[in-house]
């Protein structure tokens, strides 16, 4: 069963709530987060993207990088910027998009429970990207941002949540995305302790859904920290991490498409042939084709729309990676017409998060810096969930979560 556990947390006063709290390290490049902290000293980019105080050419893995974030984030706490709560706490941490709430239990996570598979996975991770939020973790000596996970929707854990934010949030803040964020702590030991209790008795597993590479990342610092530690007992904090756990109904996948920069060779009626071989074509035109239901996909090729579906035979519903779309699109266009059989390393395919709009793929295309771009249906959280417990890998650039849970609203340290 999953560890959740209440952890002592730093976090900012409520008037710097809003300044501080940053998009993920991930979601965005150096230039986009320089030009993020123009004016806001407080943002939390100043730690989990350092080198926005850094000269441009600096590398982004070197020493100086990481003691900056280092040195940040003490510099926030020396200066009452960020102050620690007097005792363990849990939080619920709120998030409002397009007038849908979801509402995540931030607790501590176990690296056992990482190690054991309690904690389920359907992503592979990059070593490079791996060991540079290891870094960050061993010279910082916090978990700067939480994962985010999901769990099996349970009725009592849910009612316990909506009885604490019936009370005032200690953050109440609305994003220049306009995505609304909202905090409460959660103080009373034995709503806490029950909690806890529930999710030991009653969650068998939990989910990554976003940030892989932060688990991974948060699993090998305690594994080291354990191992050099002569009187390790376990119970230390390295021993736990950051993680906003959502019931698995509230959370949203949205689409995650392609563009592809050429059509290997074939005009566009020779590639519209054999698509015919898998799919159903039905030509759009103008209007645009967001897919209605899973194996069917929008291409936009040309200044036109088409709407593909895949023909009986060329997918397999009782394989978890087999029904995936993504798998589809791979088997039958990517690789056997287009030649891109590596989606990681190769050069003529980029993703396109659904947050853009289809519109996006159309502007990619029509800039003639693409040639064709393919609209998908989303992921389930079923089907995430059903992969990682058959301990299945998705293909890569298959899900996107939104809303992106905001950075610095509440950290977690390893350890004195």
């Amino acid at each position: 069963m999953a560890i959740l556990k209440a952890f002592m947390g730093f976090r900012p006063g409520k008037e710097l709530a809003a300044r501080i709290a940053s998009r993920p390290y991930d979601v965005l490049n150096s230039e986009e987060a320089r030009l993020e902290v123009e004016g806001n000293p407080y943002s939390f980019l100043h730690v989990v993207k350092p080198e926005v105080d850094l000269p441009q050419e600096t590398d982004l893995y070197s020493d100086m990088v990481y003691e900056t974030g280092k040195a940040n984030i003490e510099k926030m706490i020396l200066e009452g910027i960020l102050f620690q709560d007097e005792a363990a706490f849990l939080y619920v941490y709120a998030q409002t998009m397009d007038g849908k709430t979801q509402y995540g239990l931030v607790g501590c996570a176990s690296i056992e429970d990482y190690q054991d598979n309690v904690i389920r996975k359907h992503e592979l991770t990059r070593p490079d990207k791996e060991e540079d939020r290891k870094q960050h973790v061993r010279v910082s000596n916090f978990h700067a941002e939480p994962v985010f996970f999901a769990y099996p929707d349970h009725a009592e854990i849910d009612a316990i949540v909506s009885d604490v934010v019936r009370l005032a949030p200690e953050y109440d803040f609305v994003a220049a995305d306009g995505i609304r964020h909202q905090l409460w702590a959660i103080r009373e030991q034995e709503l806490i302790s029950r909690l806890e209790t529930l999710f030991a008795a009653d969650i068998p597993f939990t989910y990554v859904a976003d940030g892989h590479h932060r688990t991974a990342a948060a699993a090998g610092v305690g594994r080291e920290r354990a191992q050099a530690n002569p009187a390790h007992t376990g119970e230390e904090e390295y021993n736990y991490f950051l993680a906003v756990h959502f019931p698995a109904s509230q959370l949203t996948i949205i689409d995650y498409n392609r563009v592809v920069k050429d059509l290997n060779g074939m005009s566009d009626e020779e590639f519209l042939g054999k698509l015919e071989a898998a799919f159903e074509i039905e030509k759009k035109g103008k209007e645009i084709h967001k897919p209605d239901d899973l194996h069917n996909f929008g291409l936009y090729l040309s200044g036109s729309w088409y709407s593909l579906t895949a023909k009986g035979g060329t997918y397999d519903d009782s394989d978890p990676i087999g029904q995936l779309d993504v798998t589809v699109l791979s088997e039958h266009v990517l690789a056997p017409l287009l030649d891109i059989t590596d989606l990681r390393k190769s050069k003529r395919i980029d993703f396109v998060g659904g947050i853009r709009g289809l519109k996006e793929l159309e502007r990619r295309v029509d800039s003639g810096e693409m040639k064709a771009a393919f609209a998908l249906y989303p992921v389930s959280m079923e089907q995430l969930m059903e992969i990682a417990d058959t301990n299945n890998i998705m293909p890569p650039k298959t899900t996107w979560f939104e809303p992106k849970l905001r950075s610095g609203l509440v950290i977690h340290k390893l350890g004195d």
